[in-house]
This record gives structure tokens, sequence and C-alpha cells, in this order.
């Protein structure tokens, strides 16, 4: 692999992992708490955006299609979740399971009650 200029040992040996790593960036397998963020995050905008229909526009959307939007929206969510932290942390020892259950048992909690209780 062809270094640029002030990368390498000069040797020709290739790269080491260290001068890919300054070449790309940060690694991204220390991101998992920034990935669940946005995850509650987009959990979050996708409740409180269903509630706005709920609240606002009664007529137009039904209880019955709102929720069925928010559980169909949190699902895609939570499996691209899962993606982005299993991805990131790919090829590492990095083990985030128990957050990964955290966050996804929270969504699910929160859905149910929305789910039964709220109409």
């Amino acid at each position: 692999m062809t270094l640029p200029k002030g990368f390498g040992s000069g040797g020709g040996g290739g790269a080491s992992r260290s001068d890919v790593e300054n070449m790309i960036g940060k690694r991204i397998e220390n991101y998992t708490g920034l990935i669940t963020l946005s995850y509650w995050g987009a959990f979050l905008a996708t409740m409180f955006g269903t509630m706005v229909g709920y609240l606002y526009y009664p007529w137009a959307y039904a209880s019955a299609s709102g929720h069925y939007a928010m559980i169909t929206l949190t699902v895609i969510e939570a499996i691209g979740y899962i993606f982005c932290v299993k991805v990131g942390e790919g090829g590492t020892t990095k083990k985030s399971n128990g957050q990964i259950a955290a966050a996804l048992v929270g969504t699910t909690v929160i859905m149910l009650y929305v789910a039964l209780y709220v109409s």
C-alpha cells in the first residue's frame, strides 16, 4: 500500500494500524454511547412527532394508525441501532451487549405503555 508523505516507516513494508488510523481519523469503536444517544433522540422524535398527530390532528390521525406508525418506526430504528453498534465494534474485544439491551428494553417498556394505556 502506498502511503501519503509523512506516514509509514519508509521501508516499504506497508501500513501499520496506527498509520491507517492517523490517515482516516478516529476509530469509531468508542462511539457506542454517542450512537445510543442518537438512537434515543430518534426514538423521542418519533414518539413526540406521533404525539403531535394525536393531539393536533385527531380527525386525520387516528390513534390506532398512530400506534402502528410509532411501533413500526421504532422497530426500524432499533434494527438500525443494533447494526450501527455491531458494525462500529466489529473486530474489537469491546462488549456492549448490556448497553444495547438497556436501550432496547427502555424503548420497549415505553412502547408497551403507550400501546396499552394511551388511546
